[in-house]
């Protein structure tokens, strides 16, 4: 594991200067709006812990601030797996400390908490890792994995060249502003599908570096994509895409009908996995590549840098892009998803979106077409620079299948971990991403 101290003492600094400028307008207590307050400290400061060494947690808990000697009830267990382990403790001027035990093999432990106040339940849990610099994937890597994506990608080009690419180009008035132009693209990637995605590009005349930004999971409109036009404002042409061919200017009852055909909102996920020709994220795959051969296509790119970013199934996206094009000059990916998702079968967490929640989702075909769309056999074959970032209590893509890809990663890499985070990112985090990036032009 590597942690960039520097790094993390620049956004440190970031996030104070951020919390001065806005407390005038926004007080706010943690947790936010809140009236509950856990506490959880593990003995080892950095939340680690070898094979077969002793875990301790103190555990606190707060009403307004007040604490409170209170039954708290716990379980503990492998990371996104049930629990082997459960107890009561009494809390003591609010506090109290739980041995957790250890594990004998690499990998998280969870411990779970709940607490009864009142007619009120609270719970929290907090994850601690293990030797997790260990851990190895269950996934295979398929004999010709590089020859099935290279015909897929030279199919998609010979299908619609490059010049054809531009289906649609828009401006957004509404999102353009004095120091930026904003577009809305239609782009046609093969001889079946189309993606959608917003463009922002400086108003001043140059060459300018392109980011790819490509979306998290879910069938829905691209949401505030005025939100980072600090990338726009910074000197970069950004394009952020959606995956479904999907106007994003559509109404949220548009896309509620359309996820609706699909059972449930990431039912795309499962659509076609009994053969890796027919899965639903072959084009998607295909398309941010395509979306990389629109980008360098534009007179204003500066012809050497290429980055992708993005987080969860964007995070996902971004490292399986980096591992397909070796134009990609830099990859920033928090918590990403799709990562070894047949983990499951090796009897602790495996990636998401968490087949072992639906039925028959493990059958030797599914599996087989899993390995050629997952994560961790694109970060085998990247070669750019790569920025991490993931927290160990995130139960949406859980710290074990980040490790996993991480481990993996053989190209020069530098990571952001933030143990207390769950599936989200500050926007420190976010900006202080653009500026790594910045870091790492050419």
């Amino acid at each position: 594991m590597t942690i960039d101290f520097k790094w993390t003492k620049r956004v440190t600094i970031l996030l104070v200067t951020c919390y001065f400028s806005l407390i005038s307008s926004i007080a706010e207590n943690y947790p936010y709006r809140s009236d509950y307050l856990w506490l959880t400290v593990p003995d080892h400061a950095d939340w680690l812990y070898r094979i077969g060494e002793k875990t301790k947690v103190e555990v606190g808990l707060y009403l307004y601030g007040i604490p409170q000697d209170v039954e708290i009830s716990y379980e503990i267990g492998p990371d996104m797996m049930p629990a082997t382990a459960n107890g009561k403790v009494q809390l003591k001027n609010g506090r109290a400390i739980i041995d957790m035990g250890t594990m004998k093999q690499p990998g998280f432990l969870d411990l779970r908490l709940s607490a009864v106040i009142g007619d009120k339940k609270s719970q929290h849990h907090v994850k601690v890792g293990f030797s997790p610099e260990q851990l190895k994937p269950y996934t295979q890597n398929p004999s010709d994995f590089d020859t099935f994506w290279k015909a897929n990608l030279e199919t998609a080009r010979k299908a619609v060249n490059s010049d054809k690419l531009v289906v649609k180009c828009e401006k957004v008035d509404k999102y353009t502003t004095d120091e930026f132009d904003c577009y809305l693209l239609k782009l046609k990637i093969d001889s079946r599908h189309a993606v959608y995605g917003y463009l922002t590009k400086p108003k001043t005349t140059g060459k300018y570096p392109v980011v790819l930004c490509p979306p998290g999971a879910g069938i829905k409109t691209i949401k505030e994509p005025m939100r980072n036009t600090f990338y726009a404002k910074n000197g970069f042409i950004r394009l952020e895409m959606e995956i479904h061919g999907l106007n994003p200017e559509m109404t949220e009852e548009q896309f509620k009908e359309i996820t609706s055909a699909f059972d449930y909102e990431n039912g795309y996920l499962t659509n076609g996995l009994d053969n890796r020709d027919n899965y639903y994220m072959k084009h998607v795959y295909v398309a941010c590549v395509r979306a990389l051969d629109y980008l360098c296509s534009l007179p204003d790119w500066d012809g050497r840098n290429v980055f992708v970013q993005g987080g969860s199934q964007g995070g996902a996206l971004s490292l399986i892009t980096a591992g397909l094009d070796h134009r990609v000059t830099a990859c920033v990916a928090n918590h990403p998803a799709l990562a070894d998702m047949a983990g499951y079968l090796d009897h602790r967490a495996g990636g998401y979106p968490h087949f072992n929640r639906l039925n028959n989702m493990f059958t030797p075909e599914k599996v087989k077409t899993m390995a050629y769309y997952d994560v961790v056999n694109f970060a085998r074959r990247i070669t750019c620079p790569v920025y991490m970032t993931w927290g160990y209590n995130d139960n949406v893509c859980p710290p074990t299948t980040s490790y996993i890809v991480w481990n993996l990663i053989t190209a020069p890499k530098e990571s952001l971990i933030t143990p207390i985070n769950e599936h989200w990112t500050s926007e420190a985090t976010n900006y202080g991403q653009m500026i790594w990036i910045k870091e790492h032009l050419k």
